[in-house]
């Protein structure tokens, strides 16, 4: 893989450190998500969902809702249901993926995938139980916000999850599946609505919270969508060059179902170069906050770094 050598557009004497900053975060959100869902009864859906969303990974999508309310002022605790909530959708996502219909996966972090574990009609149910619960916790767990700002983060949230967000992106995902003839911009479209639409919604929904401006918002969303897309590209680029060890799930499943990827389009190198360009792109956009925006930064440059 390509080494990055992206220089910081926001200059700070700062000793930020992203790792520690993201143990920490995610060491909040952990607790979080496990104080969302208790067990109820029938029992068994409620360890079928718990099982795929207390399972790990990092957590990126509710840090980056956090990190955006912060940056624009809101106190962490008020943005944590919507965080919970994002994760929650994350992971109904997650669970469908794999289903033997969608990419048919055994393997997610490290751990059998949910239907191997409850079978594929608790695994479905499980995915549908946590997106409507979601939206559940968000309204009624969401304080000292303005209700308009919570019915505002609802329909991004509903929005980013439905046909013109990950459901479109998954569909057309499937359709390309096998064909030769998959271009750029077609390709770009999959992944900004099944990958990039729910990244932005973090991103969007916690600038909403926060009570930003028409211009926050516009440069945040721009941010979001560039990390996004450069997200799924490292993604692509990881099934071809890493271990399903370090992915945590099966390596080499895009070119084993034919899918359209970026390596197969442009090759690594090229792909990865592109990453990078919207990286910066991204990082750009935060210029005019300044050291406020370090943790956004940081987090756009560790995802063309990282290597699962």
């Amino acid at each position: 893989m390509v080494q990055t050598n992206l220089k910081p557009t926001i200059v700070s004497d700062s000793n930020f450190d992203l790792n520690t900053y993201l143990e920490r975060k995610k060491e909040l959100v952990e607790k979080a998500l496990d104080e969302s869902l208790p067990i109820g009864k029938p029992e068994k859906i409620y360890e079928a969902m718990r099982y795929s969303l207390l399972a790990g990974g990092k957590r990126l999508r509710p840090i980056l809702c956090l990190a955006t309310a912060e940056l624009l002022g809101e106190k962490q605790n008020t943005a944590m249901a919507t965080a919970c909530a994002l994760e929650m959708i994350h992971t109904m996502s997650l669970i469908h993926d794999d289903l033997p219909a969608m990419d048919n996966d055994d393997y997610r972090r490290g751990k059998l995938t949910n239907h191997k574990v409850y079978g594929e009609d608790i695994a479905i149910l499980a995915g549908d139980g946590l997106l409507a619960y979601a939206f559940e916790y968000v309204a009624e767990n969401t304080k000292n916000i303005p209700a308009e700002r919570i019915v505002k983060v609802l329909a991004i949230l509903g929005k980013a999850v439905g046909a013109n967000g990950l459901v479109g992106g998954q569909v057309m995902d499937l359709d390309c599946e096998g064909k030769s003839d998959v271009t750029a911009e077609i390709l770009t479209t999959i992944h900004r609505n099944k990958t990039g639409a729910l990244l932005e919604a973090c991103v969007s929904s916690g600038a909403v919270l926060a009570g930003a401006s028409s211009e926050d918002l516009s440069r945040l969303s721009i941010y979001a969508q560039n990390i996004g897309l450069a997200f799924q590209i490292i993604d692509d680029i990881l099934d071809v060059t890493a271990t399903t060890e370090e992915l945590g799930k099966t390596a080499g499943k895009d070119l084993s179902a034919q899918k359209a990827t970026y390596p197969k389009l442009w090759g690594i190198e090229t792909s990865q170069a592109k990453a990078e360009e919207l990286v910066k792109d991204a990082v750009a956009q935060l210029a005019v906050y300044g050291e406020k925006a370090l943790p956004l930064q940081a987090i756009a440059e560790y995802i063309v770094r990282r290597k699962n």
